[in-house]
């Protein structure tokens, strides 16, 4: 029996959640991200961080993180190259309720247990 999905901390939500190519039609390929794989590729590409600060971030082991950015790396290289439409929404994770006033990539509340 697999293991339970562990729930990944958040701390920045997508301010749009759907990118398309311009002139893709309602019938374009949609590729959907989930919100924890939006996260790594904000930690890790935007914000800057390591693997390790990000897994620690997300509340996750580091090849638990490593996973969740390579899949996301996958899904905006296939948008991208293949001109499909990406959506991010869903996934296992909770988020952070101090995200108003988190400094960005750096949340001082990433070690809290229970938020």
């Amino acid at each position: 029996m697999p293991r339970p999905k562990k729930c990944r901390r958040v701390c920045g939500l997508p301010g749009y959640t759907e990118f398309a190519p311009r002139g893709a039609g309602c019938g374009a390929e949609l590729v959907v991200m989930g919100l924890d794989e939006y996260e790594a590729i904000r930690l890790i590409d935007l914000e800057g961080m390591q693997q390790e600060q990000a897994a620690e971030q997300m509340g996750v082991a580091r090849t638990t993180a490593q996973a969740i950015y390579n899949a996301a790396r996958r899904k905006l290289a296939d948008c991208v190259v293949g001109g499909k439409v990406l959506r991010i929404a869903g996934g296992d994770v909770e988020v952070c309720e101090h995200r108003a006033v988190c400094p960005r990539g750096c949340c001082p509340h990433r070690h809290c247990k229970n938020e």
